[in-house]
């Protein structure tokens, strides 16, 4: 099979595998409007999503987009809101309506695609650094705080609360950390998709003082045999433009781009 007709396999199966309930699957309520998922999550998060706009057109889209921000404006524990695009949707306009509306674009992202079996390879990591996988509230935490430093956010309890409160369900998410003298250096997370071939690989981040010496991508490989543990056939992730070379040495594939739009409660 030629890359292009590789690409063309993985990004239909991202398309009708993951692009539906999947995305929402931990979600607190979910509402339908016309093609759009509204999505709530802990944390006073709205996420909205969909498999595609319909073939709507500017004004279609314009509307949809008004409608989705007076959904959430009417939630008052919802304080922010993404809305999330993929560049090979047809969605004339969308771009311009967003802003209009108060949305502000994050920098474009990678969808990264590829055989599990590929990033699954054993990787040596540096002397004194050890891969475990996190299971207890505290280590939940360290963890958490470790990635709100590193992606520049202030240190909150929001994101441990959600990753805790998903754990308390009996959530197949894994949680795995990489570790240097008791202290968390790098860590991610594995969500695998149920009713899919898919396991997703997110909230990737390393300390930079440990970065270039493998430890992010032997935490992806651990990962991916995890995933393989439990059937499955591949691995997604949005990557930002540091891991996707990685990502893309062990063998995944740049299928498309996705761009998030935040709106945050004035």
């Amino acid at each position: 099979m030629t890359q292009p007709d590789a690409k063309k396999r993985l990004l239909a199966a991202y398309d009708q595998q993951l692009r539906t309930d999947a995305e929402t699957s931990d979600a607190l309520t979910v509402t339908g409007n016309g093609p759009l998922r509204l999505a709530t999550f802990m944390g006073g998060r709205g996420f909205i999503t969909y498999r595609d706009l319909g073939g709507a057109g500017r004004d279609g889209i314009r509307r949809l987009v008004a409608e989705a921000i007076a959904y959430f404006e009417d939630q008052p524990g919802i304080s922010r809101v993404e809305w999330k695009t993929r560049g090979h949707d047809h969605a004339p306009g969308l771009h311009e309506a967003l802003v209009d509306m108060g949305f502000t674009a994050d920098p474009p992202e990678s969808i990264m695609i590829g055989e599990a079996q590929a990033l699954s390879a054993d990787v040596p990591l540096p002397d004194g650094v050890t891969l475990r996988r996190v299971v207890d509230e505290p280590d939940v935490r360290a963890m958490t705080a470790m990635q709100d430093e590193v992606f520049g956010e202030p240190v909150s309890n929001d994101m441990a609360d959600a990753l805790l409160h998903r754990m308390s369900l009996d959530d197949t998410m894994e949680l795995w950390v990489a570790e240097a003298e008791g202290r968390v250096i790098s860590a991610g997370r594995l969500d695998p998709v149920a009713g899919t071939e898919f396991a997703g690989i997110w909230g990737g981040a390393t300390r930079p003082e440990w970065r270039g010496r493998g430890i992010y991508r032997a935490l992806t490989a651990r990962r991916a045999q995890s995933a393989l543990a439990q059937g499955k056939a591949f691995i997604q992730s949005d990557s930002t433009e540091y891991s996707r070379p990685i990502l893309e040495r062990s063998g995944l594939v740049k299928v498309s781009t996705t761009t998030p739009y935040r709106w945050v409660r004035g």
